[in-house]
């Protein structure tokens, strides 16, 4: 189905929005939640990018943990990527991976990517995330890709994944209810030790349970 056809697919409408906003922030319009009873309060660029307080908190947790190999699911238009790329170029190494498995939108993000000055530190990839492989241990696992394989692709990549680094899962929150039980599945399974931000709409922050110092 071309990008212009009459029934677009939601991530080709949303595009087409963020093409038209040019950069320009607008308040958060996820619906209220009786954690985050109030999501006006944040900003986002696009409802599909995430909120713009949780890629500023990407970009410090970056700096924070110093990781060496980040992993990003869902690239979109990759306005998180070149977040987490802002914190890597900070601490002067690493690399995020990302990929994105709609090939008009990963179009997109390849031409934003390669015009940005944090292109070296970027790996974009279009390829499905319950396919793509990552080689070396995973410091910062960032899933944000189609919500009903949130569960999938951690477990997949869980081995790789260092138990003293950060998973993250975005979409948790708990009118987003299927990412939200996913990360409540892996915690009864003893997989991940699990805080739930009240962020517009719900960022999971998580360590595996396994292996760590």
């Amino acid at each position: 189905m071309g990008l212009f056809s009459k029934k677009l697919k939601q991530e080709h409408k949303v595009m087409l929005q963020h093409d038209r906003a040019a950069g320009t922030l607008q308040p958060e319009s996820h619906r209220a939640t009786p954690e985050c009873p109030h999501p006006e309060h944040w900003s986002m660029i696009d409802s599909m990018t995430a909120e713009l307080e949780v890629l500023e908190f990407l970009a410090t947790l970056v700096t924070t943990i110093k990781p060496r190999l980040v992993v990003e699911t869902g690239s979109f238009l990759g306005v998180s990527t070149e977040w987490i790329a802002r914190g890597l170029e900070r601490n002067g190494f690493g690399k995020v991976i990302s990929c994105e498995f709609d090939p008009v939108v990963y179009a997109r993000a390849k031409e934003r990517l390669e015009a940005s000055p944090l292109r070296p530190w970027v790996e974009l990839r279009n390829e499905s995330s319950l396919e793509m492989k990552v080689n070396g241990r995973i410091d910062l696992f960032f899933s944000d890709s189609d919500m009903p394989i949130r569960e999938q692709e951690v477990k997949r990549f869980l081995p790789q994944i260092n138990p003293d680094g950060l998973i993250l899962m975005h979409d948790a929150s708990s009118h987003h209810k299927v990412v939200r039980d996913a990360a409540k599945s892996m915690e009864s399974e003893g997989l991940l030790s699990v805080v739930f931000l009240p962020t517009p709409r719900g960022l999971v922050v998580a360590q595996p349970r396994a292996g760590r110092s």
